[in-house]
């Protein structure tokens, strides 16, 4: 009997549902998989040592990865309305030569806040620190650092810490390019081999689709590992970040990874990616 397939996602609810229904041995003809749950900085070190069949990483990972993994046209999460947040102890605070906390050095959050501040900070940052994303509100409130970079589930919560959100990265995307945000990638090893790898994305697309006709049959995996977050909370975070991009990425998917990956790579913040590449 063949090994199961090594996977890594995040505990967030919007992987939680999108891959119960594959986790769980739900999805016809496919076999559950061996999982990992392990936040995106780690799954982002994972892809980039080689150690997993298939994860979901950031995008702006990918161009480290690419080599040796494919991107899945499955299963991420891209969106509106759905980009991570600068956020401030005071509602017009200056960065010019502050601190920043930001949960990665290689996430699309951290490329947009990049893109972004090129523009609104031109004296730049004094410093940049990553830290784990739970810790980070807590560190904006207690004057640890001047600014945080948030994502996910702190875009309904950031009010409870007496935060302001000084800049939304993702409108000021959407405002230049008119595209969806490009958040979180699936990928999987091309070794596995072209033919398997289309037989995950059709795993995928069936497991999505599964979450959404019966989203109760996730529910008790998913506030299992939401870390206690209000089910109220883990529903928005879903409804936000499980989308037709996540049964799909389409052509408009497609342009969105590809203009930010070409935005960053002229900013030097990745290495170039040629657009083929995108595509097994």
């Amino acid at each position: 009997m063949a090994e199961p397939l090594k996977v890594a996602y995040s505990p967030c609810p919007n992987d939680t549902f999108v891959f119960h229904a594959w986790a769980h041995g739900l999805v016809p003809g496919a076999d559950a998989p061996e999982v990992l749950f392990a936040d995106i900085d780690l799954t982002n070190g994972i892809a980039e040592r080689g150690e997993l069949d298939l994860l979901k990483i950031s995008y702006g990972q990918l161009p480290w990865v690419l080599e040796e993994y494919a991107l899945l046209p499955c299963g991420g999460a891209l969106g509106r309305g759905c980009g991570p947040l600068v956020l401030t102890r005071e509602p017009d605070a200056d960065l010019t030569g502050g601190t920043v906390a930001v949960p990665s050095e290689r996430s699309t959050a951290y490329l947009l806040f990049r893109l972004w501040a090129a523009k609104a900070v031109p004296g730049g940052f004094g410093k940049i620190v990553v830290m784990p994303f739970h810790e980070i509100m807590p560190a904006v409130r207690d004057g640890r650092v001047d600014a945080g970079l948030v994502i996910h589930e702190a875009r309904f919560t950031y009010g409870r810490y007496g935060l302001h959100n000084l800049a939304d990265m993702g409108e000021a995307w959407e405002r230049e390019t008119g595209l969806p945000i490009p958040l979180g990638a699936i990928v999987a090893r091309r070794s596995l081999g072209a033919g398997r790898l289309e037989e995950l994305a059709d795993t995928l697309r069936a497991s999505v689709r599964a979450a959404w006709d019966a989203p109760e049959a996730s529910r008790a995996y998913v506030l299992e590992h939401a870390q206690e977050m209000d089910p109220a909370v883990a529903d928005q975070h879903i409804g936000l970040y499980v989308n037709a991009f996540t049964e799909d990425l389409g052509a408009e998917g497609y342009a969105a990874v590809e203009t930010l990956l070409t935005r960053a790579a002229a900013e030097g913040l990745v290495p170039p990616v040629d657009p083929g590449a995108l595509r097994f």
